[in-house]
């Protein structure tokens, strides 16, 4: 337990930076948003781009991880929609519930994936964010759409084709996959961007979080706290026992399964008719929980798998 605390305190620390930044307003309330974009649409496909085109990822079991990966949202999902008279009164409160059940921090998982595992561990870390990002954003958008009929499919799939993430994955593995790689000084200058991805991400997870705005104990906000926290990590590991993975591939996987969920739940709440309210709560709450339950799930992954 102790090497694990003293992988990911650095991670969290580092939240807890961005929080005080925030607080003491330094460098600015207008130098965060641009940070974020220059995160999102630089430095983090930087990093995965130099990951993938330069990793061996002959003998990764893609299969099998879509398989269990599969698995949970799918089982997660249908749990929460038999369980939904329970969890939301309304359709805009489900679908605040529904992202903050399913939706990840990725600046958080590779961060701490970086620090407990190191390149072979972000090498499976990118090949997951690959496979997770078009189908939880298909699900979240699905659901606004059911419930709430807005954002339709064209929407969606315009949405897919330019998240920076999925491209920067695919042009990783074109890279790798046609022998490309990274030639003359793009490797270096890739691996420098994606060397500032990770603290400058938790920086930004770290302002972006408002401590005010959580309040009360809603039902709303506990059961999707419940379900990131305790039902999605079970599933996963129910299946991951099963299936022929290799350990740090599982506990990589299990890791991702513990994540709170994505800032950018906020926006797309807003956006396209939730709770943005609520979402906020969820996010706050979560990434608060988050300081304890990977920790604790990181252990029970190296114990039970």
């Amino acid at each position: 337990m102790h090497a694990i605390s003293a992988s990911l305190g650095p991670v969290f620390l580092l939240i807890l930076l961005g929080v005080l930044l925030r607080r003491i307003g330094f460098p600015g309330d207008s130098f965060w948003p641009g940070a974020e974009r220059l995160i999102y649409y630089v430095l983090f496909p930087a990093l995965l781009i130099h990951k993938l085109a330069t990793a061996d990822v002959g003998e990764t079991p893609l299969l099998p991880i879509l398989g269990a990966l599969m698995w949970m949202l799918g089982s997660g999902t249908l749990i929460l929609v038999l369980a939904r008279g329970w969890v939301a009164q309304d359709g805009p409160t489900f679908t605040s519930v529904y992202q903050g059940s399913i939706r990840f921090n990725t600046y958080i998982g590779l961060a701490a994936v970086d620090a407990l595992y190191g390149d072979p561990g972000l090498v499976i870390a990118a090949i997951a964010l690959a496979l997770l990002i078009p189908v939880i954003n298909l699900l979240c958008v699905s659901a606004f759409h059911l419930l709430l009929h807005r954002a339709g499919i064209k929407a969606l799939v315009r949405s897919l084709l330019r998240n920076p993430l999925i491209l920067g994955c695919l042009i990783g593995i074109a890279l790798n996959r046609t022998g490309i790689g990274l030639p003359g000084w793009s490797a270096n200058t890739l691996g420098l961007l994606g060397s500032a991805a990770l603290p400058m991400g938790l920086l930004a997870v770290g302002v972006a979080l408002n401590l005010r705005a959580l309040g009360g104990t809603r039902r709303e906000l506990l059961a999707a706290t419940l379900v990131r926290f305790v039902v999605m990590p079970l599933l996963l590991l129910l299946v991951l026992q099963a299936l022929p993975i290799p350990r740090l591939t599982a506990e990589v996987l299990l890791l991702f399964s513990t994540l709170p969920t994505a800032t950018a739940s906020f926006i797309l709440a807003r956006q396209l008719g939730g709770d943005a309210g609520l979402m906020a709560n969820i996010v706050t709450l979560q990434t608060l929980v988050a300081f304890f339950a990977i920790p604790m799930w990181v252990l029970a992954g190296q114990r039970l798998l």
